[in-house]
């Protein structure tokens, strides 16, 4: 969830990697609304989405998924206290451990949508110690990498490094781990410590690890598609050192479906003057439904500037 270092298909997936906006309802009478509700989201139909929800935590109140469905659209209209309330009932009735942990990563991102790096943590911790006693070390590594993200762009470097570092352990502590995934951890990590030197305003340090992550690059293991996260690095880095020229020659070169570096793509042109270009990615920004960390970093922002 936290890394954007993944399209579909270059690895397994970790429990809970996103959830989607409709879990299979527990009941016969609750489950039409789900289907029909996670149209109605992928449509934007947030409203109607929020009545069928709404209808369903009346017909069945203790069902995890009519709780957690109506959370995430909440989220989506910017009602987070209302949906973090609706993820608390949804924890509360949950019905196997592994819905619980794909909630509480719910509940998480919801933070993520108010830049609450603390709040984040407190409803991710669980799901991260969860992954770590199964063990499956490389859902653990996601979790801490969705919390850095969050904590790093919540204005929290501190912490957003710390959640880095224990992603990273966590998924080399996997068994007979082969050497592309060795790299992928390896790769993330050089590529979070960039980013947050970047933050910190420390240029010099983040092209230090930008050039180790374009040695783990170099070496040739990772997925071909993870080149596509090197441009977002430079780019990253170029905008906070203040060369929004060369932020924007690597960001147009970032072909990564996420909503966060289609923003950070809109500032560099609003720093550069164009306010045009600005406002149509602001647009595709906000037109994304996804309850994922890209979209609760990105959203609130462009909604803001459409308006």
């Amino acid at each position: 969830m936290g890394s954007p270092f993944r399209k579909a298909g270059a690895f397994p997936r970790g429990a809970g990697f996103l959830l989607c906006a409709a879990l299979a309802l527990s009941s016969a009478q609750a489950q039409q609304p789900a289907v029909s509700g996670s149209q109605l989201i992928r449509e934007g139909r947030l409203e109607e989405a929020l009545a069928g929800y709404t209808q369903a935590v009346r017909a069945a109140p203790k069902s995890a998924a009519a709780n957690s469905g109506a959370g995430v659209v909440l989220d989506l209209l910017g009602r987070y206290d209302e949906a973090r309330a609706d993820f608390a009932q949804a924890i509360k009735f949950a019905s196997s451990p592994a819905e619980k942990v794909k909630i509480e990563r719910a509940l998480a991102i919801s933070y993520g949508f108010t830049r609450d790096c603390r709040g984040a943590e407190k409803a991710d911790r669980s799901a991260y110690e969860y992954f770590l006693n199964q063990p499956d070390y490389y859902s653990a590594g996601e979790v801490a990498d969705e919390l850095g993200r969050i904590c790093l762009e919540s204005g929290d470097g501190n912490a957003a490094y710390l959640w880095y570092q224990k992603g990273r352990e966590a998924g080399l502590r996997e068994s007979a781990i082969p050497k592309e995934r060795e790299d992928l951890w390896e790769f993330r990590w050089d590529h979070a410590r960039a980013r947050i030197a970047a933050r910190r305003g420390k240029p010099d340090e983040a092209r230090k690890f930008v050039a180790a992550a374009k040695a783990v690059l170099d070496r040739g293991r990772l997925p071909a598609d993870q080149q596509s996260f090197f441009p977002y690095l430079t780019g990253y880095v170029a905008f906070y050192a203040g060369d929004y020229q060369a932020a924007l020659g690597d960001l147009q070169r970032a072909e990564v479906s996420d909503p966060y570096i289609d923003c950070l793509l809109a500032q560099t042109y609003e720093k550069l003057g164009d306010a045009e270009k600005a406002r149509g990615l602001y647009r595709q920004a906000a037109s994304a439904t996804a309850h994922s960390v890209a979209v609760a970093l990105a959203r609130p922002l462009a909604m803001a500037k459409v308006r």
